[in-house]
């Protein structure tokens, strides 16, 4: 089938959104597809076969994109719904696959185009919109609604965990709502030498807990410095930490030396996606401090993959696919947080006990293979008549 993939993200990035649009577009060419991804301006080439990998243009003063709302990303927005339809008048397309807020214009134009349409539906807008912006709350209802109707002119919403899934059921029933979560990334290696990221902690002879993804505020970066700063001053535990933007990374090395924490953390900055795995096994302790969100952050499927002992806040995002059986939960608090990172260093048996049961359930729901069956079932429905 002919597919129209509309992705409203800088693409292609090392980080969430768009590593899951990657894998999906790359999915769907080696099924046979011919897929054309319509992308922001931002962002590196991607080639494979049956791909076409085409940019909105520019909004005048716009060059980077931050993740989340902003201003700018719906001046690129903008832009991307004119290419979209300009695409669409040239070309016949069976399936419009719309990713996030892309499904508003895709609703319009579906039925002009005679495309079935799908909903990625990778977090709740009305509920990003409000918890961004809260003078939106008042609007929260035609929020809703609005989200409601463009389920229901969906063909089929692709929902990114168990809980957005849950709230969309009710609207357009079971047979039209798959769950299709993220799957693990980064085991695959560049062959390029990784540092010794015990030597740079200096936790050569201690416990590394070792934290990857962004550095923005619902990540919960700055409730995990407080609690480093709990720890006893005897305490194994040391703290590595990979990714986020330079000015974040700078920010938080600030923030880090004025509470006392230059010995017990290191920010390195971001490292290539294809050496994660590398790091991962480095670690003793995998965390995610989140403190705000629904869905499940895609890194936690590679922390469980990875085997190696997961501590988590206690909050929804997290459990959807972490429970006390194979992760250790710890409330969104420092004090918390501290005492779970102080145990976990001193019990090594429970270290182990926690990772080998995470990989386990990694192999179990997360895998490549499942997500593949699932998407190539998808499709296979859309290629029936409506």
């Amino acid at each position: 089938m002919n597919v129209l993939l509309v992705a409203p993200q800088p693409f292609y990035q090392e980080r969430g959104t768009p590593i899951a649009v990657r894998l999906l577009a790359e999915t769907l060419c080696e099924f046979g597809h011919r897929v054309d991804l319509l992308v922001y301006h931002e962002g590196e080439a991607v080639e494979a076969a049956n791909l076409r990998l085409v940019r909105a243009a520019r909004p005048p003063g716009v060059r980077r994109v931050p993740i989340g709302i902003s201003a700018s990303k719906l001046a690129c927005d903008a832009m991307l719904i004119w290419r979209m339809l300009a695409m669409l008048r040239r070309n016949r397309y069976h399936v419009i696959h719309a990713v996030e807020e892309a499904i508003f214009p895709a609703v319009v134009v579906s039925r002009y185009a005679r495309a079935r349409l799908v909903y990625d539906m990778d977090s709740s807008l009305a509920d990003q919109l409000t918890d961004k912006w809260r003078w939106l709350r008042a609007l929260r209802a035609p929020l809703v609604g609005l989200e409601r109707s463009a389920v229901r002119r969906a063909a089929v919403t692709v929902a990114v965990c168990e809980d957005l899934a849950a709230k969309v059921r009710p609207w357009v029933g079971e047979d039209r709502v798959i769950v299709l979560p993220d799957v693990p990334f980064g085991e695959a290696s560049d062959g390029a030498p990784v540092e010794a990221l015990r030597e740079l902690a200096g936790a050569r002879d201690g416990v590394l807990a070792l934290y990857v993804g962004n550095l923005e505020r619902y990540q919960g970066i700055d409730l995990l410095l407080d609690a480093l700063a709990r720890l006893p001053h005897g305490s194994p535990v040391r703290t590595a930490v990979i990714g986020g933007a330079a000015a974040d990374v700078a920010r938080y090395r600030g923030i880090a030396e004025q509470k006392g924490l230059a010995d017990r953390v290191r920010f390195l900055g971001p490292r290539p996606l294809a050496r994660l795995g590398a790091y991962l096994a480095q670690a003793d302790v995998l965390v995610s401090p989140r403190t705000l969100g629904r869905n499940t952050p895609m890194k936690i499927y590679s922390y469980m993959q990875s085997g190696k002992a997961i501590l988590a806040t206690d909050i929804r995002t997290h459990t959807q696919a972490l429970d006390s059986t194979c992760a250790y939960l710890a409330a969104p608090s420092a004090a918390a947080f501290a005492g779970a990172l102080q145990r976990l260093g001193e019990d090594a048996g429970l270290r182990e006990r926690l990772g080998r049961a995470a990989h386990a359930r990694a192999e179990r729901d997360y895998s490549l293979g499942s997500y593949r069956r699932k998407l190539r079932s998808l499709y296979e429905r859309l290629a029936e008549p409506a």
